[in-house]
């Protein structure tokens, strides 16, 4: 991924590292971070995850990923089902969130209906909502359905900034032409946008990146990476805190490489297995009792001053 990051080398991180920096089935992790310096406040489960995030200081957004509505297989045969749990118990927090993101896979096969049902389920979350597209999304020849409900005001293929609370958010595209097993890639047009739109800006800004397949080099043999997100990073190293949220891969793994925390997200759909340990990755079938415990949502808090970036996960069912 980056030259900074000498110990993942070609084939990413080893399978050991993969699991020591994995959250499994049941559980929360919660992470603060203060002047770009991450630090666990530990795993707890899902009740005392959503007791520590009842009443946070600060702005709260909330992060939902790889939807795959249209998908019924079994892995799970109702994915729109699960999206409404996910959407439920988001409207079911103590506290309002500000907004929502939504790291893409939002259809499983692009289609007209499956954007339709996902908008009808998650607009019951009442919030405003920032998509990125995942590769699932851009199957229809023209792009046309993504882009007409999700596009408009974005640059190329979907990219965008915006502001809110202090915070820096870049919602990137790296599913453009994607070959089945291949690395994302971001493209030099989208590089050199996220130059301009990030020069000038205060040092002292935290940034949020978010994107649908990973910026760091999770497993390449997988696709589970992007191919330049070497020179994104490059560009977001004079930020003292960086956080990048990426879906894709249907499970929580956390890394830190200086300034930059990576994290990637549970799905609403269907669970994959962790890198390495099937023959490939797709959807994963787990005993139906346990489905829910590896679906899930993060929540993420960021109060002005300290500058700490707190992220919960929270299964549907703990």
């Amino acid at each position: 991924m980056s030259h900074h990051d000498h110990h993942d080398e070609e084939r990413g991180v080893s399978r050991r590292k993969v699991l020591e920096c994995m959250t499994w089935a049941g559980t929360g992790v919660l992470w603060t971070i203060s002047g770009g310096v991450p630090r666990s406040l530990g795993l707890v489960d899902a009740a005392k995850a959503a007791e520590k995030a009842a009443e946070p200081a600060g702005m709260t957004f909330l992060q939902i990923s790889d939807s795959h509505v249209g998908f019924d297989k079994p892995a799970n045969p109702n994915a729109l089902g699960t999206l409404e749990e996910a959407i439920g118990k988001i409207n079911a927090m103590p506290k309002k969130p500000s907004f929502m993101i939504h790291t893409g896979d939002i259809s499983h096969l692009s289609k007209a209906s499956e954007f339709d049902d996902a908008d009808r389920i998650i607009s019951q979350a009442k919030l405003d909502v920032h998509y990125v597209p995942g590769e699932h999304d851009f199957l229809d020849e023209e792009l046309k359905f993504y882009k007409e409900r999700y596009g408009k005001g974005t640059m190329g293929a979907g990219w965008y900034s915006f502001d809110a609370g202090g915070v820096h958010f870049v919602g990137l595209v790296n599913v453009v032409n994607l070959k089945a097993g291949g690395l994302g890639n971001l493209g030099t047009e989208q590089l050199e946008w996220l130059e301009g739109d990030l020069k000038g800006r205060s040092k002292s800004m935290p940034v949020v990146v978010f994107a649908h397949i990973p910026l760091w080099t999770v497993y390449p043999e997988w696709g589970w990476g992007t191919e330049d997100s070497a020179k994104a990073l490059d560009y977001l190293k004079g930020f003292g805190s960086v956080t990048v949220l990426n879906g894709h891969i249907h499970q929580v793994m956390q890394k830190v490489e200086g300034n930059v925390t990576f994290h990637t997200a549970r799905s609403t759909a269907f669970p994959q297995p962790a890198p390495g340990t099937a023959p490939s990755p797709g959807p994963m079938k787990v005993d139906a009792s346990k489905l829910r415990s590896v679906l899930g949502i993060a929540s993420v808090n960021f109060k002005m001053g300290d500058q700490p970036l707190a992220i919960i996960d929270t299964p549907l069912q703990g």
